[in-house]
């Protein structure tokens, strides 16, 4: 599996970032990352690590989505931002996810208007895995819609059903409303 990482998002990018492509790499065989944003900050964070180098590569991205950004900003003026490339990589198939700690509104638009929606889908939803004393559950709609409709949720739970199966090999999971 091929993920994007945008290198640049979070409160401590690149360094952050950078360390924990290269522990993934280096833990789980069958991941290779792409580590997306100022390449020279990338490349100095990376030159002093150990680690297979065939699966990390490094796209360069000019411009930095920052929490301050309003998101039509972001689309409109900042399309060489490490969010932008990182999301057309997995549009043209280059790629096979794309993960940010970076603007999630930035990244849900943008991800909206590069990737689209599944058929049937109104909305999209950011998904959270949380601890429980049992194990973990998945948060759906973690923040990101503030006036969901009936349908919307009805959406959300089908899209946390099929997460659950396909991610954790839950065969029946259970679908709460909170």
């Amino acid at each position: 599996m091929k993920i994007v990482l945008d290198a640049m998002g979070g409160d401590h990018a690149p360094v952050v970032t950078v360390e924990g492509a290269v522990e993934t790499v280096n833990e789980v065989d069958d991941i290779e990352v792409v580590l997306v944003g100022a390449e020279d900050l990338i490349w100095r964070e990376l030159e002093d690590k150990r680690y297979p180098s065939q699966r990390i590569t490094v796209v360069h991205a000019s411009q930095t989505v920052s929490m301050d950004d309003e998101v039509s900003f972001a689309l409109r003026r900042k399309k060489d931002s490490s969010i932008h490339k990182g999301i057309e990589l997995v549009r043209d198939g280059k790629a096979d996810a794309f993960v940010s700690a970076g603007h999630s509104g930035v990244v849900m638009a943008t991800a909206l208007l590069r990737l689209g929606k599944v058929p049937g889908v109104s909305r999209p939803a950011i998904a959270a895995t949380l601890p429980t004393l049992k194990g973990k559950f998945i948060l759906i709609d973690a923040g990101a819609n503030v006036d969901s409709e009936p349908e919307n949720l009805f959406q959300f739970a089908l899209m946390g059903n099929a997460y659950a199966k396909a991610i954790y090999g839950i065969n029946e999971p259970r679908i709460a409303l909170l």
